[in-house]
């Protein structure tokens, strides 16, 4: 089958841990034919700086799914459940230290600092009755809806493009990316992937992070599946 476009995380995808781009990786998603449209968990300005960059301009999933944008000076398009994520935090706060960031730019989740146990976080949540969520993707940590993902992303994005999800290829490493994966029609997960992330995928690279994804392309275009 051929797809007719990509959706890429960009944080452990097609940088390495310090968040630095590769440039094989990125030379890579310029030349394809297809668009490219970047889904990340990072916020919208930081996608589309990166998106500009890597010159693949401008559709973009951010905030795992919760602001999605189909060109560069388009407005956002924003989901509504920031209430119930700040809900969250003020009942974690009071009993785990926590530090907020980038909180004058999230506008649909709360993305904290590494630096709290995780798994006594979700302990508390699952006594609050609220409809969120607590992820590590490894660069942070995020209270987000459970209604909001980079799935429901992917789908609003290929209703804006005229598309069905399953006309996609998507590529993550992380836990963020594997509603993506599951919904799109064929699935990557670059060699450092998480487990859950690998076992979501048609297709698992030898190599890591940008790398992973200059051979995932390279991949794909041998197949004639882009």
């Amino acid at each position: 089958m051929k797809f007719k476009a990509l959706a890429i995380d960009i944080d452990g995808t097609i940088t390495d841990t310090d968040r630095r781009l590769s440039l094989k990786a990125a030379e890579k998603l310029r030349t394809l034919e297809v668009p490219v449209i970047l889904a990340t968990g990072n916020v919208l300005c930081y996608a589309r700086a990166a998106s500009k960059l890597i010159g693949v301009c401008c559709r973009i999933i951010a905030e795992n799914g919760g602001v999605i944008t189909d060109g560069f000076d388009k407005e956002p398009i924003v989901s509504n459940h920031i209430h119930e994520c700040e809900q969250a935090f003020v009942i974690l706060s009071k009993v785990l230290d926590m530090e907020k960031l980038d909180s004058s730019l999230r506008k649909t989740e709360i993305v904290l600092r590494r630096n709290f146990d995780i798994e006594t976080a979700r302990a508390l949540l699952e006594t609050t009755g609220l409809d969120v969520e607590i992820i590590d993707t490894h660069f942070a940590i995020h209270i987000k809806s459970k209604k909001i993902n980079k799935g429901t992303g992917l789908a609003k994005m290929a209703d804006l493009m005229g598309l069905k999800v399953s006309d996609f290829v998507a590529i993550g490493d992380s836990v963020n990316d594997v509603e993506m994966l599951d919904i799109a029609g064929f699935a990557v997960a670059v060699g450092n992937a998480d487990r859950v992330t690998k076992i979501a995928a048609d297709y698992v690279t030898d190599t890591t992070y940008g790398d992973g994804t200059a051979e995932a392309i390279d991949y794909l275009l041998s197949k004639g599946m882009l």
